[in-house]
């Protein structure tokens, strides 16, 4: 699944490819899964309205959308993306292929369209058009340390499920925990509330330096991802711990281990992580 610096990355290339374009109209596929709004609801909302910019929250992609109306002037509302397990969002020529399992496309006044194809249909499209999309948890770029601290206090599930708590950081996954916990020194397993505020402070600061230094490499292509021009990540080269089992340690040559934490594979090194 793309996790933040993925996310963010093809936000950034949606956003210099549609900004300012307009929606004039949508079209969305037979298959239910994918629509948590109606479609109706969906086509409604995108339908004559101009992309005033392509952001990231969370793990999901915004367009924020501005529509002109005859009673108040200009009406603001969303376009919500999660692409899930193998969503994709490509801008395309309408001469092109539609993949077979695009679910929704978007005709762009500039000529060009705007498609979403997942074929495991794990997505979701939504559109908010009464409250803006804030996500389910806290920034983790912009989290200050002590907010940080708090999120873990008395919890006594491992941090690593922690990290991977949405409703506690949203954007945070299984790579970048992983990552950030070996750079932290910290073991997977341990209780979140028993950190020491040093150890939250460590982990707070590489969970920033790892995700700033994903998102600069353009993130992690592990599987399927590629960003919004199709092209792949190469933070994987940086990777430290994540899929590396059996390999030695690039910091103390102790083969890196891996266990299974809350049904996730999980990659540390058993010595540099206590």
């Amino acid at each position: 699944m793309p996790e933040l610096p993925e996310v963010e990355t093809i936000a950034r290339g949606l956003d210099k490819r549609v900004r300012n374009d307009a929606i004039d109209s949508v079209w969305l596929g037979k298959h239910r899964e994918p629509l948590k709004s109606s479609a109706r609801e969906i086509s409604a909302a995108l339908t004559g309205t101009r992309i005033i910019e392509v952001r990231r929250v969370g793990k999901h992609i915004v367009f924020d959308l501005e529509a002109s109306t005859s009673q108040n002037g200009k009406a603001t509302r969303q376009w919500i993306v999660h692409l899930g397990m193998t969503g994709r969002m490509l801008v395309c020529s309408p001469e092109e292929e539609t993949p077979k399992h695009t679910h929704a496309i978007a005709s762009l006044a500039s000529g060009r369209e705007l498609r979403f194809v997942d074929p495991r249909r794990f997505g979701r499209l939504s559109v908010a058009t009464k409250k803006s999309f804030a996500g389910p948890g806290t920034e983790p770029l912009t989290i200050s340390p002590e907010d940080f601290a708090k999120l873990f206090r008395g919890r006594k599930t491992p941090i690593k499920a922690a990290l991977l708590n949405q409703k506690l950081l949203h954007g945070v996954g299984n790579i970048y925990a992983d990552e950030s916990l070996f750079r932290a020194g910290i073991r997977p397993k341990r209780q979140a509330g028993r950190l020491t505020r040093a150890e939250l402070d460590r982990l707070h600061a590489a969970v920033k330096e790892v995700l700033k230094e994903a998102i600069k490499l353009g993130g992690s292509s592990v599987s399927d991802y590629v960003d919004a021009e199709g092209r792949e990540g190469f933070f994987q080269l940086q990777h430290r711990v994540y899929l590396r089992t059996g390999e030695p340690c690039l910091v103390c040559k102790t083969p890196i281990k891996r266990m299974v934490l809350g049904g996730r594979g999980t990659h540390y090194c058993p010595k540099c992580q206590r």
